[in-house]
């Protein structure tokens, strides 16, 4: 991957599948058992990011204080993870200021919806199929 590719966030949504392989002494379904579409979005697939996405969800927006709490994390990372999902335009960032202090605010974006509900059916597909492999 080029280094162009790494700072514009390029690559980051390669996709993450269950294949054959073993894992944890069990072996994971082949590919004729599994879903045809079960492919994690990268983007979406960290904690954090996954963590400002479900907050926005049920939220028509939040500030990033509000954020900060919620997620119980530092300025920089809540930035630079925040940031990654405007750049896959599943978010939108407003700054705006009240009196002399700056106030930034995040909304979900129609295609960050769609994103994490196709995010959502991929993860409880996986979970299906590992659960009926266990039996």
């Amino acid at each position: 991957m080029s280094k162009q590719q790494l700072q514009s966030g390029k690559g980051e949504k390669r996709r993450a599948s269950t294949g054959s392989a073993k894992s944890g002494g069990h072996a994971l379904p082949n590919r004729a058992e599994e879903p045809p579409s079960l492919e994690l979005d990268r983007i979406i697939h960290e904690r954090l990011r996954l963590g400002i996405l479900s907050a926005l969800a049920v939220n028509t927006s939040l500030t990033f204080n509000d954020l900060k709490k919620l997620l119980n994390t530092s300025d920089g990372n809540l930035s630079v993870h925040a940031r990654k999902l405007e750049e896959a335009e599943y978010i939108s960032c407003e700054k705006t200021f009240e009196g002399r202090m700056p106030k930034t605010e995040y909304r979900m974006t129609a295609a960050g919806r769609r994103a994490l509900e196709r995010y959502l059916d991929e993860m409880e597909a996986l979970i299906r199929t590992t659960r009926k492999t266990q039996r």
